[in-house]
C-alpha cells in the first residue's frame, strides 16, 4: 500500500535528509547572475589577449623581455584599480638575464632551404655570420669522441636524436566527454606511471653521459654552432641551457624540429655533403631575479581583511611564440576576474589577490617564493602571519580550454562547497568536482603545506600543438572559452571572500606543519 503524505509532510522530509554540509552554504544567484552579465557581454578578455601576447610577445624568465611585461601589467593593474600593485623579487635567478635578438638558419648544400630554428635559451651568440660544412657527431663513445679532437674547430655540428615522427590520427583539439567527467568523480589515490616499453634507465644514463661529455669537449674544440632536433610540423620547441650567470657564454646552440634536422642527419649519411649559413645573436645582461606582478582589492570587513584569497597564473613564458596559452591565457582570465569584481563594485569581505607568477617554467619558482617570503620561511620553516590568513589559491595553467570543473586535491571537506557554487554553472558545462589531485602548476607550492590550494578542470584544445613552441600565439586562444573561465573563477572568488569561515584546510598535512614535521 502506498501511504499518502501531505505537501508539509514531505518539506520537512526533505530538510531533515539533507546533509549537514549541505545546508548553510550560501550561494548567491543575483551576484552570479550579475558576473555573468558583466563577463559575457562587457568582457575585455579580447582586449588583454592582443596586449598580453601580440604587445608583449614571449617572456622568458630574467629576461629584458620579461621586465618589460612586468611593468606593463603592473601599469594595467593600477588602471584597473587595483592595489597595493607591486613587481616584487621573490628569488634568485642563477641562469641570467637573456634575450634573443637575431635568428637564422638556412642549409646551402646540396640546395638552399631555410629552416624555422629557435635558440636554445642561455646560449651564446655566432660570430656573425657562419657558412660552412655540416658534420654529423654520430658517436657511441668516450673513445670516438676524443678521436675528433681538432678536426671540428668553426664547424655546424649537428646532434644525434632518436626522435621519429609518426602520423597521429586522434584530433589536434578535444573537449571531454560527459563520460569522462563522470570517470574524473572516481577519486584514485594512487600513482599510474607510464609504460615505458623497451625503455632502459641503464642506457639512458650512459647516453646523457655521454651528451654532457660531447657539450664541454664541443666548447673545447671551438664548434661555431651546435643543432639539435625538437619539435615536429616543422615548429621548433623552446628549451635551455643549464648556464650560470657568470660563467662563460655557451656556443651558439639552435633548435631543429624534426623534420629539418632529420633530411640533413639522412643526407650526411648518404654522402652527400651538406653546408648551411647560420647567424645567431642573443644578449647576456644583469638579471633581477624572479619576479612576481601582484595586485589586490582590498577586504571591507576590519575582521576579515587581512585574509588573502589568491588567484593567479604563471607569467613567464618560453622565448619561442608569444606564451600565449601557456600561460597568457591564465594571466587573462585572473585579470579579467578581478576586472569583473570592480566594475560591478564589489567589496569583499577577505581580500583578493591577482599574482602574476614568474619562473614557473624552471621549476614553479615566483609561487615558491611567494611562499617563502610571506607564508613559511625556507630556512627556518617558521610558519610566518602569512600562513594563517592563507584563505585560498585559484590557479589556472592548462592552455586555452574551457572549465569543465575542479580539482579537490583530495580535500574531502571542500567538495559539497565546490559543488554548490558549481551547480548555477551546470548549463555551462562546469560543475564537476573530483576529489583527485592533478600536477604540474603553480598551486602545488601552496597544496604541499595543505592549504585550499586548486587547479581547475580544463578541455584540452590543441595545448600539446602549442606547448612551448613558436605556434604559442595568439591565434592559439578560444575567446570564448577565456570568457567562461573568467566568469566562473570571479564567481568562486566571490563567494570565497564572502563566505563566514575560510575553505577547510587538510587536517593531517596542517598538523605536520605546525610540528614542524613538514619541511
Amino acid at each position: 500500500m502506498i501511504k499518502k503524505f501531505s505537501s508539509v509532510t514531505i518539506l520537512l522530509l526533505m530538510f531533515t535528509i539533507t546533509p549537514l554540509f549541505g545546508q548553510h552554504e550560501k550561494v548567491d544567484l543575483e551576484m552570479i547572475y550579475k558576473i555573468k552579465q558583466e563577463g559575457f557581454k562587457n568582457s575585455g578578455i579580447e582586449d588583454l589577449s592582443f596586449w598580453m601576447t601580440d604587445y608583449l610577445g614571449s617572456r622568458l624568465t630574467g629576461s629584458q623581455a620579461k621586465k618589460r611585461a612586468d611593468e606593463w601589467a603592473a601599469n594595467r593593474m593600477k588602471e584597473m584599480g587595483l592595489q597595493n600593485v607591486k613587481v616584487e623579487v621573490v628569488r634568485d635567478f642563477t641562469r641570467g638575464s637573456w634575450d634573443n635578438l637575431k635568428t637564422y638558419a638556412a642549409m646551402t648544400a646540396p640546395y638552399y632551404a631555410n629552416f624555422t630554428a629557435n635558440p636554445k635559451a642561455w646560449t651564446g651568440s655566432t660570430r656573425g655570420a657562419v657558412k660552412g660544412e655540416v658534420i654529423l657527431l654520430d658517436i657511441t663513445s668516450s673513445e670516438e669522441l676524443q678521436a675528433l679532437k681538432g678536426k671540428l674547430k668553426g664547424k655546424i655540428v649537428v646532434m644525434p636524436s632518436s626522435a621519429t615522427y609518426e602520423p597521429n590520427f586522434e584530433p589536434l583539439a578535444s573537449r571531454y566527454t560527459d563520460e569522462e567527467l563522470e570517470q574524473l568523480k572516481n577519486l584514485n589515490l594512487g600513482v599510474t606511471r607510464a609504460r615505458r616499453g623497451n625503455f632502459n634507465m641503464d642506457d639512458y644514463r650512459r647516453q646523457m653521459q655521454l651528451m654532457r661529455e660531447a657539450a664541454e669537449f664541443l666548447r673545447s674544440e671551438g664548434v661555431a654552432v651546435i643543432l639539435s632536433s625538437s619539435g615536429t610540423f616543422n615548429v621548433p620547441r623552446s628549451t635551455g641551457a643549464n648556464h650560470t650567470m657568470g660563467d662563460p657564454e655557451p656556443i651558439a646552440e639552435l633548435s631543429l624540429p624534426v623534420e629539418a634536422h632529420g633530411r640533413m642527419v639522412r643526407l650526411i649519411q648518404n654522402g652527400v655533403k651538406v653546408e648551411m649559413e647560420v647567424e645567431v645573436r642573443n644578449e647576456f645582461t644583469s638579471t633581477r631575479g624572479v619576479t612576481n606582478v601582484m595586485g589586490d582589492i582590498v577586504g571591507s570587513d576590519s575582521e576579515l581583511k587581512d585574509e588573502i584569497i589568491l588567484i593567479g597564473g604563471h607569467f613567464d613564458s618560453w622565448h619561442g611564440g608569444t606564451g600565449a596559452a601557456d600561460n597568457a591565457s591564465g594571466c587573462i582570465v585572473m585579470m579579467e576576474a578581478m576586472r569583473i569584481l570592480k566594475s560591478l563594485g564589489v567589496q569583499p569581505r577577505r581580500t583578493v589577490r591577482v599574482a602574476l607568477w614568474g619562473g614557473e617554467e624552471q621549476g614553479l619558482n615566483g609561487s615558491r617564493g611567494y611562499v617563502e617570503k610571506y607564508i613559511r620561511d625556507a630556512e627556518s620553516g617558521d610558519l610566518l602571519p602569512g600562513y594563517k590568513n592563507f584563505a585560498a589559491y585559484y590557479n589556472m595553467d592548462n592552455g586555452t580550454g574551457k572549465f569543465r570543473g575542479i580539482y579537490a586535491q583530495e580535500n574531502d571537506m571542500v567538495i559539497p562547497v565546490f559543488e554548490s557554487w558549481l551547480r548555477p554553472f551546470e548549463d555551462m558545462g562546469c560543475s564537476t568536482v573530483t576529489g583527485r589531485n592533478t600536477s604540474g602548476t603553480d598551486h602545488l607550492s601552496f597544496d604541499a603545506l595543505g592549504l585550499p590550494a586548486f587547479q581547475f578542470i580544463q578541455d584540452e584544445i590543441e595545448y600539446g600543438r602549442g606547448y612551448h613552441t613558436v605556434m604559442d600565439t595568439y591565434e592559439r586562444l578560444v575567446m570564448a572559452d577565456l570568457k567562461h573561465n573568467a566568469v566562473v573563477v570571479a564567481a568562486m572568488v566571490y563567494h570565497t571572500a564572502m563566505r563566514d569561515e575560510m575553505l577547510p584546510r587538510k587536517p593531517q598535512i596542517e598538523s605536520l606543519v605546525n610540528r614542524g614535521s613538514l619541511r
